[in-house]
């Protein structure tokens, strides 16, 4: 029997907060289960890394800035990853040069489907460099060229740790963009259906952000969501939405729903109670997701698991549980992947087939015309591109 692979899987999500990190030991072969979560870490950027980020990604710098900007936050993120992964392999008490690969997923700073196109950032080779082990990255490329929209690949980590045969269950991911994942009871990966439904925290930490001039990055604990009241008329407008209206495969990211759009609300709100506009974004996020599910799963879960930034926001949470009382909505944690390191530990699992030749996506959930073997790897320090043996 050959022995479990140990990979490390990294990404930056759409908040662009910091870097996930999480060593996963996985079986070597097609079946994801047994795995073992070895360690889990989360780095915080400091504001001025994340603000540069959004900047970038929201299209504000102006002619050759805008390459210079793409280029040096390519390396300086490349290196935070690679601190990421030795930090991560010293949580676990595991030798890096012991780790079969790092799967990053880069740091999105465009997404344009429509192109066939996005763009992730921090050099997998800068990484490989860094660390002296196999980088796999530039996961979405495939997908796109398989005509698929690159998007969303964590659906493919859903089915693999949450399915069980006979419970029809959705897994909701709450970064700073919300998407669900529908595993049918049937245990048929052909069956199941994933999409990004729109924003989750996007536009309630950027308006909170605008508001309060960077004094305040989020909503801590739903605080201002749960004081305030929803404003009615400003709810309407947000979900009359055509992105909202079109059916799966769909895909979308903080070109619709970030700093820009943020920005526009905050402005159009002005002096009034800021408590309320929170409130009321919170509310558009909750109804969004409430929305995609009654509109475009085959049904309503039986189980609904979240993970993501947003499940540690009881005002988000409790307001799913009141739009879907029918579904018992647990966080990641109660099915033993801590909401914290599921987006990491996705990317861990892609970049294990990745290495294995194995498909790594769900061609439905994303549009692509085939199952195909995402992700590019950049060779460790001895030149190897596969796992020890």
């Amino acid at each position: 029997m050959l022995a479990p692979m140990r990979v490390i899987g990294l990404m930056s999500g759409t908040s662009a907060d910091g870097v996930d990190a999480a060593l996963v030991e996985w079986p070597d072969g097609a079946e994801p289960r047994p795995f073992e979560l070895l360690a889990a870490r989360e780095d915080p950027h400091e504001p001025g890394l994340q603000q540069r980020i959004h900047a970038l990604a929201a299209g504000e710098l102006d002619g050759p800035a805008v390459l210079a900007e793409v280029a040096a936050l390519d390396t300086l993120l490349a290196d935070r990853f690679a601190d990421a992964a030795h930090a991560v392999a010293r949580d676990a008490g595991v030798v890096l040069a012991e780790v079969d690969a790092i799967a990053s997923h880069g740091q999105t700073i465009a997404h344009h489907p429509e192109h066939a196109a996005s763009l992730q950032i921090g050099s997998p080779s800068r990484i490989a460099e860094r660390t002296g082990i196999p980088v796999v990255g530039d996961f979405r490329a495939r997908d796109l060229a398989a005509g698929g929209q690159g998007a969303p690949l964590a659906p493919f980590f859903h089915f693999a740790t949450f399915s069980e045969p006979g419970e029809a269950r959705a897994a909701l991911n709450l970064g700073g963009i919300a998407n669900v994942t529908w595993l049918p009871p049937s245990g048929d990966p052909d069956e199941v259906v994933a999409f990004d439904t729109g924003p989750a925290n996007s536009l309630i930490d950027g308006a909170l952000h605008a508001a309060t001039s960077g004094e305040e990055r989020f909503d801590r604990d739903g605080a201002r969501a749960l004081r305030g009241r929803v404003d009615g008329d400003l709810l309407a407008a947000l979900l009359d939405d055509d992105y909202l209206r079109a059916p799966p495969p769909k895909s979308t990211g903080r070109e619709r729903y970030g700093r820009a759009e943020a920005d526009r609300l905050a402005a159009d709100w002005g002096a009034r109670e800021l408590d309320d506009l929170i409130a009321t974004l919170t509310a558009f996020t909750v109804e969004s997701v409430t929305r995609a599910c009654r509109d475009h799963l085959p049904g309503l879960p039986q189980r609904l698991v979240v993970g993501g930034g947003g499940s540690r926001n009881p005002a988000l949470m409790a307001g799913l549980g009141r739009a879907l009382p029918g579904s018992a909505v647990a966080p990641f944690d109660a099915l033993g992947v801590p909401s914290d390191a599921a987006e990491a530990m996705a990317f861990a699992l892609l970049g294990r087939n990745t290495l294995l030749g194995l498909p790594n996506h769900l061609p439905r959930t994303t549009g692509a015309a085939r199952a195909a073997v995402l992700g590019v790897i950049a060779p460790g320090a001895d030149g190897r591109i596969g796992p020890i043996r």
